[in-house]
């Protein structure tokens, strides 16, 4: 945190802070171990959330490329025991299975997250007119279907 009462802030803030500029400057060989220590601070929420935000920056930039997989699989052995954070990474790949065209199942998708859905009907990635027709007709969120309905093709809409 920058700014003049950077001493008033609580020190999980401080530490949140800390964490996200050393996560966004890791290499990728030390990324793993600093995710773990960071999963290690006593302050569980706050940890999970740094991660979470880290894991989010990361996969968005590694989603499309060939690193991703390596990346994920290294990421899920360090998070395996956080729930929210195990889930977050699965629905990553979700939408990179997506975006590449990939094999997955309606059941997925319909059944992820509202984030998950809300990512997958704004992206400029994933745009299959599988995916963004499913959601327009059974996205779980008012937003969804519409985010969807508005990318998909005029001849593509559901009536």
């Amino acid at each position: 945190m920058v700014g003049p009462h950077l001493d008033d802030e609580p020190a999980e803030h401080r530490r949140f802070a800390h964490y996200l500029e050393t996560l966004e400057a890791v290499t990728e060989a030390a990324e793993a171990d600093l995710v773990a220590a960071v999963l290690r601070d006593q302050v569980a929420t706050m940890a999970d959330s740094t991660v979470g935000r880290h894991l989010d920056r990361r996969a968005a930039d590694l989603l499309t490329g060939p690193r991703f997989t390596a990346w994920a699989h290294a990421m899920t052995e360090v998070i395996a025991d956080r729930d929210f954070l195990a889930l977050r990474l699965r629905e990553w790949a979700l939408l990179r299975a997506i975006a590449l065209g990939e094999p997955w199942t309606a059941e997925e998708l319909t059944g992820a997250t509202n984030w998950l859905q809300r990512m997958a009907a704004t992206s400029q990635i994933a745009t299959s007119s599988e995916s963004l027709g499913l959601l327009a007709a059974h996205g779980r969120t008012r937003r969804t279907r519409n985010a969807a309905g508005r990318q998909l093709p005029q001849r593509d809409r559901p009536s």
